[in-house]
C-alpha cells in the first residue's frame, strides 16, 4: 500500500465526514487544514434541531432548483459552512488555513471561505457555479481539483 499525499489524505476524511451527511440531493463533507492538523469538519445538512428533509422533504426538489442556483431556497446548510461556524462557535482560528471539499464550493462557500481567510481549497468535484470561480480567482485562493480518492 502506498502511503497517500497529504491532500489525499484529508480528501479521504472529507469523503468520510460527507457520509454523515442528511441532504437528499447530494452529500459533501469538508475538512479545514492548518499546518497538517485538523481545525474543524462539516458536512452538508439542516441546522442543529431541525427536522431532517428526508423527514419533511426537500424545498429545492419541490421548486425544481436546479443544482448551482438559488441557494437560498434550501434548509440546510453546505458542509463548507458547517465546517467554518464549527471553527467560530469552538474558538477555533481559520486564518491561513486549506479548505477540503468534496465538491467546489458554491458562491455563497466561497465568499465566507475568503473572508475566513482560507488560502487554499482543495476538492474533488466541480460545481457550476461561475460566480464562486470568479471570487475565488479574484481573491487569489489557490484552487485545485484532484480526483476521487479510491
Amino acid at each position: 500500500m502506498t502511503r497517500p499525499s497529504w491532500d489525499e489524505y484529508f480528501m479521504k476524511i472529507a469523503q468520510e465526514v460527507a457520509t454523515r451527511s442528511t441532504c437528499m440531493r447530494r452529500h459533501v463533507g469538508c475538512v479545514l487544514v492548518l499546518d497538517k492538523r485538523i481545525l474543524a469538519t462539516g458536512y452538508n445538512g439542516v441546522p442543529m434541531g431541525i427536522e431532517h428533509c428526508e423527514t419533511r422533504g426537500c424545498l429545492r426538489e419541490e421548486h425544481n432548483v436546479p443544482s448551482g442556483e438559488r441557494h437560498e431556497l434550501c434548509r440546510g446548510l453546505h458542509a463548507e459552512m458547517n465546517a467554518l461556524l464549527q471553527g467560530a462557535r469552538y474558538g477555533i482560528r481559520i486564518d491561513g488555513a486549506t479548505l477540503y471539499s468534496t465538491t467546489f464550493p458554491c458562491s455563497l462557500c466561497a465568499k465566507m471561505a475568503v473572508n475566513a481567510g482560507v488560502c487554499h481549497i482543495v476538492c474533488s468535484s466541480d460545481y457550476p457555479d461561475d460566480l464562486s470561480k470568479e471570487i475565488l480567482r479574484e481573491s487569489g485562493i489557490d484552487v485545485r481539483i484532484i480526483p476521487p480518492v479510491d
